[in-house]
Parts: C-alpha cells; sequence; structure tokens
C-alpha cells in the first residue's frame, strides 16, 4: 500500500514536472486568491471554504515545498552516484544562474583523503576500494537528500550543497568540519582498524570565478590542494590569491624538466664533522635550483614539482653524478674528504637496475663504495614491505656502500629494520637536536638513541646543530658526528676547497693553544 502511495506520488510530480514552473512551484498559490473567488462565485460559501484548504494541502501533499530551493540538485544519494561529475556540474550551473543564486548560497566542497596511496600500497588494492567505498558512505550520510556526492579522482570527491538561505564562510567551515569528522572515524578494513586524515577545500558561489559550475568545482579543488599542503586534516575556502600560487606551482612544474636537462639543478654540500677530532668526515649533497629569474628557488618549493612530474629519478641521477664528480675534484685538489652523501628517493630505490647503476658509475669515476653513502629516510625502511626496494639496499650495502638512515625518529623504523636494511649510521632528525643544550629531556632522548646506536654497533650522526652549545652536549654524550647551520650552511662545490682550508686553520690553532695551556 505504502510502496503504491509512494508510486503514485512519483507519478503525479513527473507530470507536474513538464508543466511551467508558475503552475506547479510555490508561486502557484498566487493563483490561490482567483481560484477562492471562482468558488464563491460557483459554489458559494461551502465552495469558497474547501477551495482555500484543499488547494495549498495539495500542493503540500504533491511536495512542492520540499522542491523549494532543492529542485536544481535532486539526486537519489547512493554509493551508485559517485561518477556523477557532470550530474553535480550541472547542478551547479543551475545553481549560480537561477534566481535563487541571488538570494541563497551554494558551497562546492572538494574532500582528499591524505596518504591514500600510501595506505593502499600498505594494505592492498582491495582494501583500497573498500576504505573508498566507505569513505563515499560516510560523505553520503552527512548530506542531505538534494546535495550531490561525485568522484572526481581515485581519492577525491567533490560535494554539492543546495543553495540555503543562511550560509557564509563560518557556516562552511562547520559543514566541512562535520564532513572531515565523519570522514575521519577509525575504519574497520580486513580485521585491520586504518586511521584516515582528509584535507577540504570549498568554495562558495558567492565567491566563484564565473557563474560557471565547471569553474567552482575547480576552485573548490584549487582549495583542496592548499590544504593539503598545509595538512594533515587542513580545511581552505577558495580565494583568487590562490589560484594564483598553483599556477605558480604548475609553471615550476613545467620548468624543471628543463632545468635538470641543463644542469641549473645541482647539489650544493653541507659539511659533518666529527665530534671527536674536529676534522671534516663527509659532506651531504643537497639539491638546489639557481633560477635564471627568480634567483635560488627553495628546495620546499622545487622538490614537490619534481615529484610531481615524476622526475625524482632523474634528480637522484644528476645528484650521484654531481657528487661523484665532487669527491674526484677533492682528491685532485689534494683535500681530504672522506664520504658523500647522496639522498634516494623512494622512486629510486624501486628501481630493479639501481645496483648495477651505482656499480657502473662508481668504476666510472674510479671512486671506492665506501665513500658514497646512500641516504635513505627512515619512513622508507619503516614502511617498505617492497622486495625491490630491500634488493636494493641490501645490493648497495653489499657493494661496499654506507647506508645512512636518515631523519632518524621520525619514521618509527624497528631496530629489525634497521638490520634488515644494514644501516651503517643513523642521523639523528633535528626536532631532537633543537635545544639539547638547555633541555634535560631531549639530553635524554639523544643519550637514549645512541646507547641503542653502540648496542648495535652503528655510528651516529646529528642532524641540525645550529649552537655551540648543542655541539658541545652532543659530543659529550656520544655523537659521532654533527652537521648543520652552526658549522656552515650548503654551499657551492667552488667554496669548498676555501672552507674545508679555514676550518683546518682553525683547528689548527685551536690544537696549538690547547698544546700551550698544558705545557
Amino acid at each position: 500500500m505504502i510502496a503504491r502511495v509512494a508510486n503514485r506520488r512519483k507519478s503525479i510530480l513527473g507530470k507536474l514536472s513538464s508543466l511551467p514552473k508558475f503552475l506547479t512551484g510555490p508561486q502557484a498559490l498566487a493563483f490561490l486568491p482567483a481560484v477562492s473567488l471562482a468558488s464563491f462565485w460557483l459554489g458559494g460559501e461551502l465552495a469558497l471554504i474547501t477551495a482555500a484548504l484543499a488547494v495549498p494541502l495539495g500542493i503540500a501533499l504533491l511536495g512542492v515545498f520540499d522542491r523549494e530551493g532543492s529542485e536544481h540538485l535532486e539526486v537519489n544519494q547512493s554509493l551508485t552516484d559517485v561518477n556523477m561529475r557532470d550530474r553535480l556540474i550541472q547542478g551547479l550551473d543551475e545553481a549560480l544562474t537561477s534566481g535563487l543564486s541571488k538570494t541563497r548560497t551554494s558551497v562546492c566542497f572538494a574532500v582528499e583523503l591524505d596518504e591514500f596511496r600510501s595506505i593502499e600500497e600498505r594494505y592492498g588494492r582491495k582494501a583500497g576500494d573498500e576504505l573508498l567505498a566507505k569513505t563515499a558512505e560516510r560523505i553520503a550520510d552527512s548530506l542531505r537528500d538534494y546535495d550531490v556526492i561525485a568522484r572526481v579522482d581515485p581519492a577525491t570527491f567533490a560535494v554539492a550543497m543546495a543553495p540555503m538561505r543562511h550560509c557564509d564562510l563560518e557556516v562552511a567551515i562547520q559543514m566541512a568540519s562535520r564532513l572531515q569528522a565523519a570522514i575521519e572515524t577509525p575504519i574497520s578494513v580486513d580485521g585491520a582498524t586504518v586511521y584516515v586524515t582528509s584535507s577540504i577545500g570549498f568554495c562558495l558561489s558567492s565567491r566563484s570565478p564565473s557563474d560557471r559550475g565547471e569553474a567552482m568545482l575547480d576552485a573548490s579543488l584549487v582549495a583542496m590542494v592548499e590544504a593539503r599542503r598545509n595538512g594533515p586534516s587542513a580545511i581552505r575556502a577558495f580565494t583568487p590569491e590562490m589560484r594564483a600560487r598553483i599556477e605558480a606551482r604548475h609553471s615550476l612544474i613545467e620548468e624543471v624538466g628543463t632545468a635538470l636537462d641543463s644542469g641549473d639543478i645541482h647539489p650544493w654540500f653541507q659539511p659533518q664533522v666529527s665530534t671527536e677530532t674536529g676534522r671534516v668526515t663527509g659532506f651531504e649533497a643537497l639539491a638546489r635550483w639557481k633560477h635564471a629569474e627568480r634567483g635560488l628557488v627553495s628546495p620546499a618549493e622545487f622538490l614537490p614539482a619534481i615529484e610531481q612530474a615524476g622526475m625524482m629519478e632523474r634528480l637522484g641521477e644528476a645528484m650521484l653524478y654531481h657528487a661523484l664528480t665532487a669527491l674526484k675534484a677533492w682528491d685532485e685538489a689534494g683535500v681530504r674528504v672522506p664520504t658523500v652523501g647522496v639522498n634516494f628517493s623512494p622512486d629510486e630505490l624501486r628501481n630493479p637496475k639501481l645496483v648495477d647503476k651505482v656499480r657502473w658509475e662508481l668504476d666510472r669515476f674510479e671512486i671506492e663504495a665506501e665513500r658514497l653513502c646512500i641516504e635513505v629516510l627512515e619512513s622508507v625502511v619503516a614502511n617498505s614491505d617492497d622486495d625491490v626496494v630491500t634488493r636494493n639496499i641490501a645490493g648497495l650495502a653489499e657493494l661496499g656502500c654506507m647506508i645512512d638512515l636518515d631523519d632518524f625518529g621520525t619514521g618509527h623504523a624497528s631496530i629489525s629494520s634497521i638490520r634488515r636494511f644494514s644501516v651503517s649510521r643513523i642521523k639523528i632528525d633535528r626536532s631532537f637536536v633543537m635545544k639539547v643544550d638547555e633541555d634535560p629531556e631531549q639530553q635524554r632522548m639523544i643519550a637514549a638513541i645512541l646507547m641503542m646506536a653502540e648496542r648495535l654497533g652503528l655510528e651516529t650522526l646529528a642532524e641540525g646543530v645550529e649552537g655551540l652549545g648543542e655541539h658541545a652536549v652532543l659530543s659529550q654524550l656520544g655523537c659521532g658526528h654533527v652537521q648543520g647551520y652552526g658549522l656552515a650552511r650548503p654551499m657551492p662545490f667552488d667554496d669548498t676547497v676555501g672552507w674545508i682550508d679555514r676550518h683546518e686553520q682553525k683547528l689548527a690553532g685551536a690544537n696549538t693553544a690547547a698544546r700551550r695551556a698544558a705545557g
């Protein structure tokens, strides 16, 4: 019976939809006085009362009022609708151009799951699909019947909210926070509890770059990219300035390939010093880009552009070539530099031919393998189940290269992982080094790391040393090597020989003064 009534109502609404809107919308009530007067003229008072009650009641029963303000975005909200990008854009088009746009505000949200690729790699493709389905369901449950959800990228959803009377920036942020809270509730996938975060960008119809739905969706995606850059779990509203920054980054992506080919991106070198002798024990090669017009571009700016352009492996090849060239040049200049460190990205470590490539380069420059430090992020060691990555790191260690575990303390690598990857030295992250000369808690943390390293037979290097106090405390605690602005900033290769000479002279002067004091 209920189903028949619902079907009958749907049939009537379908017929009404073919009539002009002024006959089927709330504006039909404008004819109520005329209908009432005609009823009184034809049937007297009883007919007048009946018409005055029956007409509004009939309109309400048919659901005409329910469609007011939402008719543009009507959709049956189910998981089969997540690929409705065209419907979503159509709804935004109508919301931006209809008469309601003057009195009501619509919002378009773009929602992205942070680090989805890493989650998929860890738990598998099937688990990733299940996570996306549950996320879509949670988003749908947070919406009204006439809001639209569409999947616009593998891990990105867009939501078009039907026009609302009272919606400003504060209300939109509250709505985004509710969406985020629903999405970030832990999800059970294949018996494992998965914790996810999300980045949300949104655009109010009043701030849309144009009256086109495509432009409003694009604006929300631009805001989402900005949120991702400030994440995790960030929310950003679209502003015109964001588009300028996005366009600048896109321009940067187009330029990095040319910069790599022309040699504009090359290593600068930061010295590493022994806390026991004060002598230089190596340099780390750090990528720098000297732009023809913009000057020195920050690595925080151009490295993501290289990654987005899929050129991390090309960057690694260039860095390795220049690092080995520097070692050869130092040798020819009679300057003693025992090692040079080169960062290897996850993309490089997944190359099955990596070991052969490194062996060929070492032979080409006639450099002993033990003078090359392969720097691998701790997060790679902690999270990698990739057999190729494991074999490559082990193969490089067998070749004789040192394996430096970079940013130690931030990636939660286990002791078994450290042993499995044949790590030679751990580089203590600067977050543990900061204020170690003032903070007893930092000292206890560093002491624990150094004790573990000693028991495992590993060398240690502290990064981010910025003052003499930090240097002195690290030396007292037993850290073998230090690196940071307190010693020297990264410098072009041409400046390294002069810096080494000046450093050696300081050491000689300090040793002479110490002998005189002792005598």
